[in-house]
């Protein structure tokens, strides 16, 4: 089968591996020269913890199987089973992490409370105060600038991919998809991917889609110095993932609002270190269009002084700041938008927050779905 994926982003990505891996033919279009959106601008977390009980959960857990197979293989992704813990330091906030372990699904999510000393033995460099950790077993991380590359690389070895960048799509029709160079591609399957471009290709596809997009904040760091044996969350963290929904949140909520920065912005820390010893910090949401051209300060003071009452420490020198946009459901117990938009051509889009994790799984249902 010829197969065309529009979109180099992990989920455009996902889907030509899946393609590959059933023995078919992708050529896989890229309007920019690389993928710049949301995929390589992530944490390159493969966050299962916080995951919706149901098809969510199912979805990350496939994902996390398929991310550490692909890992195996494709050793440039620098995926690695780090886990996470979610650090509290108050009553409230222990309270979220003991109901969420008290739930069914608490093992299969990995799972476990540790005491401040046992999250210090796990990570050493959380020499902060804190009064314990949710540590989930089941998360992972990836290197988000580098992963889409090394795959695509893989995928070219096979000698039935073809990448070809800088090639913005102006026309798909059952059987043919044309460029803005005037090039066409014969194609018994499409898969157009293009992330939070909503407007173009995408609107003349499927005009009304029920996807929205969010932007965020985050920024990288010289190198720690010493190793970050997990990625580490703050117990804001549980007021943004729904696997944490229920009364203990509700108080948590009522009971402990966020300082008004965190509030203002709807923010969380996040931390994960790179292979090169730096830390990706974030990060922040913003759902109003238009979005703001510009990066602001004090959402950067919160986060670097929050990490460092973590980590005991001030954190090394800021040496990359950005923002990214995402594209995300807007029913988001959706895990992802999948429509037939014409005989042959499938319109993937809406992951939000979960594309990184998710993509592997998302891109087998597709798969499946269609029948390669």
């Amino acid at each position: 089968m010829r197969v065309t994926v529009v979109g180099a982003g992990v989920l455009g990505t996902m889907h030509a591996w899946h393609a590959i891996e059933r023995g078919h033919e992708v050529v896989h279009l890229e309007r920019e020269r690389e993928a710049r959106g949301a995929s390589v601008r992530n944490f390159g977390l493969v966050w299962v913890g916080g995951r919706a009980s149901g098809p969510e959960l199912a979805t990350a857990l496939r994902a996390r199987e398929l991310w550490e197979e692909i890992g195996r293989r494709v050793p440039g992704t620098g995926f690695r089973a780090n886990g996470s813990l979610t650090v509290v330091r108050t009553p409230a906030e222990a309270a979220v992490a003991e109901e969420v372990l008290g739930r069914p699904d608490a093992a299969e999510r990995g799972f476990r409370w540790l005491s401040a000393a046992e999250a210090r033995a796990h990570n050493p460099a959380l020499r902060g105060e804190f009064t314990g950790a949710l540590l989930c077993e089941r998360d992972a991380a990836v290197e988000s600038r580098v992963a889409l590359p090394a795959l695509r690389a893989h995928l070219a070895a096979t000698g039935r991919y073809t990448y070809v960048p800088g090639r913005e799509v102006r026309e798909v029709e059952t059987g043919r998809v044309r460029d803005d160079h005037g090039d066409s591609y014969a194609s018994d399957s499409v898969v157009v991917a293009t992330g939070a471009w909503l407007s173009g290709l995408a609107r003349e596809l499927a005009p009304e889609l029920p996807v929205r997009r969010v932007r965020l904040q985050m920024a990288q760091t010289d190198a720690l110095g010493e190793p970050l044996t997990t990625s580490v969350a703050d117990a804001d963290s549980f007021r943004y993932y729904p696997a944490y929904e229920g009364g203990a949140l509700d108080a948590l909520r009522t009971g402990q609002p966020q300082p008004p920065v965190a509030a203002e912005h709807r923010m969380q820390l996040l931390m994960v270190q790179r292979l090169d010893g730096g830390l990706t910090i974030g990060d922040t949401h913003e759902y109003d269009e238009p979005f703001a051209f510009d990066v602001v300060e004090d959402p950067y003071d919160h986060l670097l002084g929050r990490a460092a009452e973590l980590l005991g420490r001030p954190l090394p020198r800021i040496r990359r700041r950005w923002a990214g946009v995402y594209a995300q459901c807007v029913a988001t117990t959706e895990v992802v938008h999948r429509e037939q938009v014409r005989d042959g051509v499938w319109l993937v889009t809406g992951p939000g927050g979960r594309g990184m994790t998710c993509s592997p799984a998302i891109g087998e249902a597709t798969a499946h779905e269609i029948g390669w």
